[in-house]
């Protein structure tokens, strides 16, 4: 079964193609490609992020990174690659308070999905359902009128450490947005996000980042950066709207 609840911190980087590929073979003594990344294979992730109609959500994230405020929060639906109306999907809450990241999500069709998020009906219960996480999400429905806002969709690749699978590691590119044809099922096309030569690696752990880690982020003098997709696609949205 897949995993619908995640507690963990997150720290971002970004990286050139060479200090990927550097970090290629460094990470090998460590760690492994999971099970949608073996032998170097890359998986695509799609996303709509739902937002108020004057896009309240993001702008509090962004304006909480300015003035040192400690809590966002997110809703997104989330396919694996390109998704039919009768595929399974991931709808998802992800909030942060402070830099702890707590992400909940449940199945459900894609069908269901956007007719639950356009009219508020919850789809009949499936035993793959979560209906915890759905009453989480009606709340949070509720409290705000929510629609389609972006998609964005990457192409990542993961690792987890081999004496503690909890610790992953994910090296994002490709990023790729779009503010029309709002639907997982219509593909993967839109603008640029990032230059090629570009990569956002992301650490996720529990707890204390394991020494190997710590030491080759040093000796690469690869630093940390404050760093949304979502946040940096709407800053540039926002530039051009005022242009």
């Amino acid at each position: 079964m897949a995993i619908e609840v995640f507690n963990r911190y997150e720290r971002k980087f970004m990286i050139s193609d060479e200090v990927y590929q550097k970090l290629q073979g460094c990470l090998s003594e460590h760690m492994q490609a999971d099970e949608h990344s073996e032998n170097g294979e890359f998986y695509t992730i799609c996303n709509i992020y739902y937002d108020t109609p004057d896009n309240q959500l993001i702008r509090s994230s962004v304006d909480a990174k300015r003035d040192g405020r400690v809590y966002k929060e997110k809703l997104r639906l989330r396919s694996y690659g390109k998704a039919e109306l009768t595929d399974k999907v991931f709808l998802e809450i992800k909030k942060k308070y402070r830099k702890l990241v707590n992400k909940r999500r449940t199945k459900i069709y894609l069908r269901d999905a956007y007719a639950y998020l356009e009219t508020g009906e919850r789809p009949v219960s499936e035993p793959f359902m979560n209906q915890q996480v759905f009453n989480e999400i009606d709340y949070m429905t509720r409290r705000m009128p929510l629609v389609p806002k972006l998609f964005l969709s990457y192409d990542r690749r993961a690792m987890f450490g081999k004496e503690n699978r909890e610790f992953r590691v994910t090296f994002d590119r490709n990023i790729t947005t779009r503010r029309y044809d709002l639907g997982l099922h219509y593909g993967v096309y839109g603008d640029k996000l990032l230059p090629e030569d570009k990569w956002i690696m992301e650490i996720k752990i529990e707890h204390a980042m394991p020494m190997f880690m710590t030491e080759l982020l040093s000796e690469l003098q690869i630093y940390p950066v404050s760093f949304s997709k979502y946040g940096t696609e709407y800053m540039r949205y926002i530039t051009a709207v005022q242009c």
